[in-house]
């Protein structure tokens, strides 16, 4: 087992990485909850179907009492409406402040599931075990919890640790092509700004069997990465913003598609791209960087220009988080394996971005 620890003094954790954890995850959680009675499981309609028995045996035979509660898979889960019926469903269940709420899913649930444990009884612990590659490299560590709203996406959250994060890289297999690639789209950006030598690895595994092969050691080094920008800036004011590159362009396509029509990972694919070309015109990343991210992509069938309105780049500038009045931070390249923050004004970056419609 691969294990990495997230210090952040009290609230420190472990992510512990395993073929077969699924099956163990009763013993872990009385190790990480060893008050809890009670364990609050949100799931999907997709990953209940295939895990929920494996999971709920291994924590009754620990001797916790289980509560299931499932959403329906996709984006719209994650949503004002479903966070209250989770707290209904909690206090129902009878969850104290000494009982846990379980993550078994990708992205959405864990957001979702994060968020109802940060906010109930004013905060309970939370486990996350994650079943996409998108959650095992990237929202399943950091504590950034959330749910989306009209305006966009994420916009009511807060910073909620995990007790635990225990991954699987079994329930992989069972992804579907597009959701794999969705996680790659992640697992790339880790490279693009963190780790030159990660991404010729990566393009030297220029498809899902050869990265599957070398799956542990890709989990690890990407938790690895995120873990220590969390400890250094836990609370995305610093360094932790540079995890956020192509993602305010994420944010404008995911806009214009009404949330459904391009998937997140697909979203950040197309906006690493083109942060990489917007880094190429200010003079600030090398020509050919964005060639060279779009042919890696392309080899997982990730989309590297998505269609989008001025409106649409107007308004995920608007609402980006790393906006700071009238200025916003844009994640740009120095090279393949280093990320820098540029300051400059909203109106300006979206100006940028309406020259290249």
């Amino acid at each position: 087992m691969k294990t990495l620890r997230v210090d952040l003094d009290a609230r420190a954790y472990e992510i512990r990485i395993a073929p077969g954890l699924l099956d163990a995850a009763g013993e872990h959680l009385r190790g990480a909850c060893p008050q809890a009675a009670r364990l609050f499981v949100v799931t999907d309609s997709t990953v209940g179907p295939l895990y929920r028995g494996r999971v709920e045996k291994s924590l009754t035979s620990a001797g916790f009492r289980t509560a299931f509660h499932t959403v329906a898979a996709g984006e719209s889960s994650k949503c004002a409406s479903r966070l209250s019926e989770l707290w209904e469903s909690m206090m129902d269940f009878g969850l104290t402040r000494t009982d846990a709420v379980v993550a078994l899913g990708g992205g959405v649930v864990g957001d979702l599931a994060g968020f109802a444990a940060a906010t109930i009884l004013r905060g309970v612990d939370f486990v996350q075990i994650p079943t996409t590659l998108l959650a095992q490299v990237d929202s399943s560590v950091g504590g950034k919890v959330a749910v989306d709203l009209a305006h966009g996406k994420n916009l009511a959250g807060a910073f909620w640790q995990p007790r635990l994060v225990l991954m699987d890289p079994q329930t992989l297999g069972t992804l579907d092509e597009r959701t794999f690639a969705d996680g790659m789209a992640e697992v790339v950006k880790y490279g693009c700004i963190f780790d030159a030598d990660f991404y010729s690895f990566l393009e030297q595994r220029p498809s899902r069997g050869q990265v599957m092969g070398d799956i542990e050691s890709v989990l690890y080094t990407c938790c690895d990465l995120k873990r220590r920008v969390v400890i250094e800036d836990e609370r995305d004011t610093g360094k932790r913003m540079l995890l956020n590159f192509g993602h305010t362009l994420a944010h404008a396509y995911e806009l214009a598609g009404g949330y459904e029509t391009w998937t997140h990972g697909q979203a950040v694919a197309a906006g690493m791209v083109k942060a990489a070309e917007l880094g190429e015109r200010l003079g600030v990343t090398p020509a050919g960087t964005g060639a060279r991210i779009a042919a890696l992509l392309g080899c997982f069938a990730l989309p590297v220009d998505i269609p989008c309105t001025a409106a649409d780049y107007a308004a995920a500038v608007g609402l980006d988080k790393k906006g700071a009045g009238d200025d916003i931070s844009v994640i740009l390249l120095e090279a393949v394996g280093r990320a820098v923050p540029r300051r400059m004004p909203k109106a300006e970056l979206t100006a940028l971005l309406e020259e290249t419609l």
